[in-house]
């Protein structure tokens, strides 16, 4: 089975309120990009590895990829008008390698853990899509002016991370297809009849949104280089 990875980087982080998008803020001696392709390219199965950044951000793309010289590292493609269209552009860019599977990662998720990565292409075998995500535990409440209105039933009800996982084929027709304005490739899937498959994801696989995420982030990356003092930059 030939797999790729395409991670999404081509937000401009505008919730996070900081000079440069936060894909690109250093965690540590790497930034949450780097940290998100350090996950796939530990993998002996990866064959390719496609970044979409905002066509303004090579320098900052290039800076966080330095010192890289994977070959299954392809060349940054530029991202589009949305975040649907910017992985329109990735799939089309590995048309020419012909993956079986590929893996769709944000980028400002950069603590993901091996073990969700091997449960989404676990489902794969079985289902053309599968999608990292979180049961919701907590009480859900609709709000009307500030005010708690009435509980939404939460039976059912998943979170949804990345990566989201595809048989290629399949997502590139479907996003082909697609008008460009999903959430996420769930949904282009969902619309073009692709069943997806829910697998257990991880709190540890939070996405960096908000300045208090960021400073959660530095935290867990200081702690986690700690843990590993030869991990290089």
């Amino acid at each position: 089975m030939k797999l790729a990875v395409i991670i999404v980087a081509a937000g401009r982080g505008q919730r996070m309120g900081s000079e440069i998008p936060k894909q690109y803020i250093p965690l540590g001696p790497k930034t949450a990009l780097r940290r998100s392709a350090d996950v796939f390219l530990a993998r002996d199965d990866l064959n390719q590895l496609v970044t979409v950044i905002h066509p303004d951000d090579r320098a900052l793309c290039a800076t966080a990829l330095s010192g890289l010289s994977d070959p299954r590292v392809l060349d940054p493609v530029a991202g589009a008008e949305t975040r649907s269209l910017s992985v329109r552009n990735g799939l089309e860019a590995l048309v020419p390698h012909a993956p079986d599977v590929v893996l769709i990662h944000d980028a400002a998720r950069p603590f993901l853990p091996p073990e969700v990565v091997e449960r989404v292409i676990g489902a794969l075998g079985t289902s053309p899509g599968a999608c990292a995500a979180l049961r919701v535990v907590d009480a859900l409440w609709m709000e009307d002016a500030g005010l708690a209105s009435r509980v939404v039933p939460r039976d059912g009800l998943w979170r949804a991370q990345t990566p989201q996982g595809f048989r290629f084929d399949a997502i590139l027709t479907a996003h082909r297809a697609h008008d460009g304005t999903a959430a996420d490739d769930v949904a282009v899937a969902r619309e073009a009849g692709l069943a997806v498959a829910l697998v257990e994801g991880s709190e540890r696989s939070y996405k960096i949104t908000t300045q208090p995420d960021l400073l959660r982030a530095r935290a867990d990356a200081q702690a986690l280089d700690q843990s590993m003092p030869d991990t290089a930059p």
